[in-house]
């Protein structure tokens, strides 16, 4: 299960995608992010489903990999269409008690489900595909307008990034643990709800003494380097933007033009 984790991970490329300006990449992402809140047309989800497949094609990145994403939230998918399921008048299919299966119910738990589902894809298309150094740079530059007003961009760019690139290190680390203590015995399958969560115990303990023992060593190695925050610091390779993020933006505009015109001539 935790081998099936796939946030925070980085897949080197030189797709389209991958030669994208990473503040282009962080625009847009949250663009299409408003979209899909925004539609309701059934045409728009079937139009926005083709666009994400498309994207994940350019990216030459293994739709497997996709699916591993969407692993761990199933659950959370399933849930949220079971909730729609049940609370929504309509023509009722089925009745299980107090609990009236409808028409309407079962639509509105495809569109949320669907909506999430793209929101995980995207927003795993940007980690896989900008590097954490990359994703450092762009917010920092994003959210350079705010130090203005007192906020430090910088540093804040910096920790988001390091608790994206520490995230596959920590999994690691609980597999590890898992295994090894599955070989001294203990057991976390069998048992009631209360017994799994006290079996939890000889994992959590090990698991943040590990993480604050690496928080500890990479500041050690930030201080060794003379790191002192953003003031002054200067960037070996400058982000510029280029003719191919022009297109893309573009691109993009295309399909918001295309949706408006389905969600109100349809």
């Amino acid at each position: 299960m935790l081998q099936d984790i796939t946030l925070g991970q980085f897949f080197p490329g030189n797709s389209i995608i991958h030669s994208l300006d990473p503040r282009v990449k962080i625009i847009l992402l949250l663009i299409l992010m408003i979209i899909i809140f925004c539609v309701d047309h059934v045409f728009s989800y079937v139009f926005l489903t083709t666009f994400t497949i498309f994207l994940i094609k350019i990216s030459k990145i293994p739709p497997s990999t996709f699916l591993k994403s969407l692993k761990p939230l199933i659950w959370i998918i399933a849930f949220t269409f079971l909730i729609h399921l049940v609370s929504h008048d309509g023509n009722i299919f089925y009745q299980i008690g107090p609990f009236k299966i409808t028409d309407e119910g079962f639509f509105e738990g495809i569109i949320i489900s669907l909506r999430l589902i793209l929101l995980i894809i995207l927003s795993s298309l940007l980690t896989f595909t900008t590097s954490p150094l990359k994703l450092t740079d762009a917010v920092e530059k994003l959210l350079s307008p705010l130090s203005r007003f007192g906020i430090p961009a910088h540093e804040l760019a910096m920790m988001m990034t390091i608790a994206l690139r520490f995230i596959p290190t920590l999994l690691e680390e609980t597999d590890k643990i898992i295994k090894a203590q599955s070989a001294r015995g203990v057991d976390f399958e069998s048992g009631n709800i209360f017994k799994r969560a006290q079996s939890m115990i000889p994992i959590l303990v090990p698991l943040f003494l590990s993480a604050f023992r690496r928080a500890d060593d990479l500041a050690v190695a930030m201080e060794a380097r003379c790191y002192r925050g953003g003031e002054g610091r200067t960037h070996m390779k400058k982000l510029q933007i280029q003719s191919i993020d022009f297109s893309a933006i573009l691109f993009v505009f295309i399909i918001f033009i295309a949706l408006i015109a389905i969600e109100y001539f349809n």
